[in-house]
């Protein structure tokens, strides 16, 4: 099992559904069965018909087991093989989200035409067609949520406002010779009701 995978960006939905749609390409380097470049792309072509962008560590544990996974050496290796994949138009190295992540890697197609000149492809296309699918569907779940978030945002800005509004007619009506209970009365309980509406709202755009 792999770890659990953070949310897809559209960037990185883009080179899944590149890589979906992509025909033959031609790598520089020889993709016969049995060889490592061979089961390291079929490990990684998996994972994208997942919706997953592995990292190193998941490509290790996928082909050799758990314990492999904290194998440096072997790490090491298979990075290098990766690189290596990478200079032969076979995958692509993935920008790191966050500093301390692992790298993860996207095949730039799931069909090639190997050193050899062999067609080696590695999902049917119904696999292929499955996937493709799937990601049309969250594309189209992220556009219809955009405008709910955007709804949100302005009521984030409405309620901070109408808080700020009423602790400073607060704070003017304490600095008046006159005290105005009235104002104090309306104006302090609209502001601990919008705070804990906004505390709401907050918590909900986060998740």
């Amino acid at each position: 099992m792999t770890e659990m995978q953070h949310k897809l960006t559209l960037t990185e939905l883009q080179f899944l559904q590149d890589a979906l749609s992509s025909d033959y390409k031609v790598a520089g380097i020889r993709l016969r069965e049995g060889e490592y470049q061979y089961e390291l792309s079929k490990a990684i072509a998996n994972f994208q018909l997942e919706l997953y962008l592995p990292n190193v560590k998941d490509l290790v544990k996928k082909l050799y087991g758990e314990e492999k996974a904290e194998d440096v050496h072997l790490i090491r290796k298979t990075q290098t093989i990766l690189k290596k994949m990478e200079k032969s138009g076979v995958t692509k190295i993935l920008p790191k989200n966050r500093p301390w992540e692992l790298q993860r890697y996207v095949l730039l197609s799931l069909k090639f035409i190997d050193a050899d000149k062999n067609q080696v492809s590695f999902a049917t296309d119904e696999q292929i067609q499955q996937a493709r699918e799937k990601i049309k569907l969250i594309i189209n779940q992220e556009n219809k949520s955009k405008f709910p978030i955007g709804v949100m945002k302005l009521k984030v800005y409405v309620l901070a406002f109408i808080i700020t509004l009423s602790y400073v007619t607060i704070a003017w009506n304490l600095l008046q010779t006159i005290i105005n209970p009235i104002i104090f009365v309306i104006a302090f309980p609209l502001a601990i009701v919008c705070s804990i509406v906004l505390g709401k709202t907050l918590s909900e755009i986060k998740s």
